[in-house]
């Protein structure tokens, strides 16, 4: 069975795969956001912005949360709302979502006023948010649909990892991700692009059966801890926390109750941010 094609994203636009590329079976990720509730915020309802495959809600789900999922992408969607038929799950950008869109059993999605004690934002989904304007739409969004008092969670490649370490930018990577019997390699290599701040990243994809290789353009924003704090303060967020380790990605493992570091050099950044009454 070859994979299917809608976007020239090839692991969006399939979730099985994506789930095989990336794997967490120890849930690494949600048990991170879990932790950051318990120990900076309460509440149980959640939305979940770049949801892709719905594996961390799942997870909450099964913890107690109601669990609201965003994500840009229609397959991802689908494939979330099938695997965790106890949340809710919307296609939606993420710089313009309405929470009469967020049509959630738990609520009324008429009802203006905030619905949600806890807004995720993990793996770098933040970072497709490209320019000053984009950011200020995201968090406004966020500000809206928070409940005052309710945490903003990020997590996010660093900006000031790359001042001066260029070890992710020297060469192209490759991996082979295997479904269904079938080998599909990747070739990657990342850039920065300094005019826009953006780290640029080029994936080409290929597998038995395929006369050309399937070639990827994706971007992210590079963020400086400085940066993201004006932009916080500026909507209306106070900064809980920010560090860098440990994390789910990080180089030192996510463990409940751990100390967080504030050098802010490493290759992740975390963000709580708590919104002003």
């Amino acid at each position: 069975m070859h994979p299917n094609i809608v976007s020239a994203n090839f692991l969006t636009d399939n979730p099985v795969i994506y789930e095989q590329r990336f794997p967490d079976p120890g849930h690494l990720a949600a048990r991170f956001v879990d932790d950051l509730v318990h120990r900076f915020g309460n509440g149980r309802d959640l939305l979940d912005v770049g949801c892709g495959t719905g594996r961390d809600a799942r997870y909450w789900s099964a913890h107690g949360y109601r669990v609201t999922g965003l994500d840009s992408s229609p397959q991802m969607v689908e494939h979330a709302q099938a695997h965790c038929p106890g949340a809710d799950f919307v296609v939606a950008d993420m710089r313009s979502f309405e929470t009469a869109r967020l049509l959630g059993g738990h609520g009324n999605p008429k009802d203006p006023r905030p619905r949600f004690d806890v807004i995720t934002c993990l793996d770098s989904a933040f970072l497709y948010c490209h320019s000053n304007d984009d950011i200020d739409a995201f968090l406004r969004r966020c500000h809206q649909h928070l409940r005052p008092g309710g945490l903003l969670i990020a997590e996010m490649r660093n900006g000031a990892f790359f001042l001066g370490n260029t070890e992710l930018l020297d060469e192209v990577r490759e991996q082979v991700v295997v479904w269904d019997g079938v080998e599909y390699r990747s070739r990657t290599r990342l850039w920065i692009d300094h005019e826009d701040q953006l780290l640029r990243r080029e994936r080409r994809w290929d597998w038995p059966g395929r006369v050309e290789p399937l070639t990827q353009h994706s971007a992210w924003r590079l963020l400086f801890p400085q940066e993201l704090r004006y932009f916080a303060v500026r909507h209306g967020f106070a900064v809980v926390a920010m560090f860098d380790e440990p994390g789910p990605r990080a180089e030192t493992p996510w463990r409940r109750d751990a100390e967080l570091s504030t050098r802010l050099s490493g290759d992740r950044l975390h963000v709580v941010l708590r919104r002003n009454e």
